[in-house]
């Protein structure tokens, strides 16, 4: 598929990178640019990529919703969420790599969203997030009620969420938004190398990972341990495991294969 609005491209060291590309809109999301995202993602499934980085083009991650297209707003909002950025963010869930987040300037929005819908966020120092939709009348959008309780507590996602205002690089690491916060110049290579970690990890196990701390907040302990029982099992029985195991007894570097 042809984008125009995002590119798509995968390292030798099988890292697959989505950019959103629309730097002169501040990256926003447009329905094209959902589509997008969403074939994209696709192709990184079929193709042999061990994880996932997003990020932005230009001097932001994304802006959100693209507001100025499409002669204004929608008559049903929820409609599009139904159909395009629902299923964008369940794609990226569902996902079976490692996928990083590396926000090189505003993330605002739906593009908070975006963000925070990944494992790993790494964040520009002058980079901020941004739950704008209060300031247009809006409730909060593509998973955001779900994530930030999850990722900050109630009383900081409910300030976050009614309030509108900017939560800088700096807030969002001390409060355990994100990950690592990087200067400006080095985001595009501290995030390359971190995806470059991952993707020559044991991927199996890492996709198992990210499964069960997505499922494992909404689990009774007893659940969660059979969960991880079930996922152990696989872990166990891959090529990756059994290998490693071999290389610590031969007191050897590991190397992961992604089987």
């Amino acid at each position: 598929m042809t984008f125009e609005h995002i590119r798509l491209e995968q390292s030798p060291a099988s890292v697959a990178a989505i950019t959103l590309a629309r730097p002169e809109k501040l990256n926003a999301l447009s329905l094209q640019t959902v589509n997008e995202l969403r074939a994209a993602l696709d192709e990184v499934t079929r193709s042999d990529a061990r994880c996932l980085l997003i990020t932005g083009e230009g001097r932001g991650f994304s802006s959100g919703a693209d507001l100025a297209s499409g002669g204004g707003p929608p008559e049903d909002a929820g409609e599009v969420l139904e159909t395009h950025l629902n299923p964008l963010i369940e794609a990226i869930f569902d996902l079976p790599i490692p996928v990083v987040a590396a926000v090189n300037g505003p993330a605002a929005g739906a593009g908070c969203s975006l963000a925070l819908a990944a494992d790993i966020v790494i964040a520009a120092r002058s980079a901020y997030f941004l739950q704008a939709f209060i300031n247009i009348g809006l409730v909060p959008d593509a998973g955001a009620t779900w994530l930030l309780p999850r990722l900050v507590g109630r009383a900081r996602a409910m300030e976050m969420m009614m309030m509108g205002e900017r939560i800088s690089a700096e807030q969002a690491l001390d409060w355990g938004l994100i990950s690592r916060v990087v200067e400006d110049e080095h985001i595009a290579s501290e995030s390359t190398l971190l995806a470059g970690q991952l993707a020559a990890g044991p991927t199996v196990a890492l996709g198992l990972i990210r499964k069960l701390a997505r499922s494992a907040q909404d689990l009774p302990l007893s659940e969660a341990l059979a969960s991880e029982r079930v996922a152990q099992r696989e872990a166990g029985s891959t090529e990756d495991h059994k290998s490693a195991v071999a290389a610590f007894l031969a007191r050897q570097q590991a190397g992961f294969r992604g089987r």
